[in-house]
């Protein structure tokens, strides 16, 4: 049975959210679970921290720049089957990650890894356009924003636990039984989707991995003091293959950039305060721990409740946010978030300055970030999807998780880069600077059109 535009009926229904909610939940925990664990790592492979950094960078590497490639194979050949392909390979490379005896096996079974999960994310909320109704679309994208954002957020603190009670094979073992089990749901409940006529350009794919690959290690490198040449190198050949894939894609009606989308303001707008806002979060999850722990004296048990508030006010408003915003303007809803997010983030960063203020000064703006966070997502992932045609959803939702990817890159980056320019006193001043992205996904967000398109 295929989805339609009143998609699917229920139990059904029910099943297939089922299915993508542990999809996307394993390919999102798993991109922060190992993080945890990489000193265990490079002690036990005898390996230094920056070739052990590699578990966690090959595994990013593999989703951002094979994204919109899978995204364009769902478009061709059914969001269905490259999903349930990509839990395929997701699952088996997570088996190959437990059971890896060396440093090299382990980076080579990440890469697959990640190329399962850019399966599953690439058309994770194409799919959800042929599971609801249309009436329902922002309903159904602030569900899969709550599991994406909890997750998220999340990762760290369930890493703990696992590590506490196993070692880090656990970490990526956990992921066989729910891999399994999505797998058994969404052969039966997942629908079918329309297949396109056109065929797959390898050559575009070939210059997308290129172009996402040397921008991201390019962002990375000036964050992580890498030579200037060296960054120069990647930044500059990043523009030269980008501009290369964009004139490659411009008479193609499918492209597998999706240029024809970014010709729309909405959908452009959108994507680029998605960016900001995920540059921003990125920037505070990363930072906090160090204002709360360095800064103010907080145990690691202490740090985690402190900032577990962020996460729940976060999955609780996303959920509703998606709902509201088939009702209510979407740029507004994202702009009110966002004030709500650079509110809370300016009053951690006044916290911080103030030595260790009490608990109620820290959990309110916590919050209101989540708040703020989640009021913003959840109407803009709606945003993006409603503004491609049906026919473009693989394009569009490739481009969604793309730009999640993007943000979070660019947020952790800056952190090192303002983190080795100021070590006294830096957490509150990346605090600051994402209050700025924050204030810059606002204004994108108000300034969209208002009648779509």
């Amino acid at each position: 049975m295929s989805g339609g535009s009143d998609g699917l009926p229920f139990p059904r229904r029910g099943w297939a959210i089922l299915t993508l909610a542990l999809g996307l939940a394993m390919a999102v925990l798993t991109g922060t679970l190992a993080n945890l664990a990489l000193p265990t790592i490079s002690r036990e492979f005898q390996v230094s921290a920056s070739e052990a950094i590699w578990v966690a960078n090959a595994y990013q590497l593999s989703v951002t720049m094979t994204l919109l490639p899978l995204a364009s194979l769902g478009e061709r050949y059914g969001y269905r089957r490259v999903y349930l392909w990509g839990l395929v390979v997701f699952t088996a490379a997570s088996g190959a990650c437990a059971l890896a005896q060396t440093m090299p096996q382990l980076v080579g079974a990440r890469v697959l890894q990640g190329l399962g999960a850019a399966g599953v994310m690439s058309v994770n909320t194409a799919l959800i356009r042929f599971i609801y109704p249309s009436a329902q679309l922002g309903r159904g994208v602030g569900y899969n924003a709550m599991i994406g954002g909890t997750c998220s957020a999340l990762g760290p603190s369930l890493a703990s636990a696992i590590l506490a009670v196993a070692d880090w094979h656990m970490l990526f073992a956990v992921n066989l039984p729910l891999g399994a089990l999505a797998l058994a749901i969404g052969w039966r409940a997942l629908p079918e989707t329309p297949l396109g006529a056109e065929r797959f350009d390898p050559g575009s794919a070939a210059l997308n991995a290129a172009f996402f690959g040397l921008l991201i290690l390019g962002i990375d490198g000036l964050g992580h003091g890498q030579s200037p040449f060296a960054v120069g190198l990647e930044l500059v050949g990043a523009v030269v293959v980008g501009v290369a894939l964009v004139w490659r894609q411009l008479p193609q009606s499918k492209p597998l950039l999706p240029v024809d989308l970014f010709r729309r303001p909405m959908f452009a707008l959108s994507v680029a305060a998605s960016v900001c806002s995920f540059a921003a979060q990125s920037m505070a999850f990363t930072s906090l721990p160090f204002l709360l722990m360095h800064e103010m004296g907080k145990s690691q048990t202490e740090t985690g409740i402190l900032m577990t508030p962020w996460s729940a006010a976060m999955a609780l408003t996303a959920f509703f946010a998606g709902g509201l915003s088939d009702r209510f303007s979407p740029a507004v809803m994202g702009a009110l978030g966002q004030a709500g997010l650079c509110l809370g983030l300016v009053l951690l960063a006044l916290a911080g300055s103030q030595g260790a203020p009490g608990w109620v000064f820290l959990v309110v703006p916590m919050v209101v970030c989540g708040v703020g966070f989640g009021l913003f997502n959840s109407p803009n992932n709606r945003t993006i999807m409603a503004s491609a045609p049906r026919s473009r959803s693989g394009g569009a939702s490739g481009m969604q998780a793309t730009s999640r990817l993007l943000g979070q890159t660019i947020g952790s980056a800056l952190v090192a880069m303002l983190f080795n320019l100021y070590p006294a006193g830096g957490a509150s001043l990346v605090l600051v600077v994402a209050a700025g992205f924050s204030v810059g996904a606002g204004v994108l967000s108000l300034f969209r059109p208002r009648g779509g398109g």
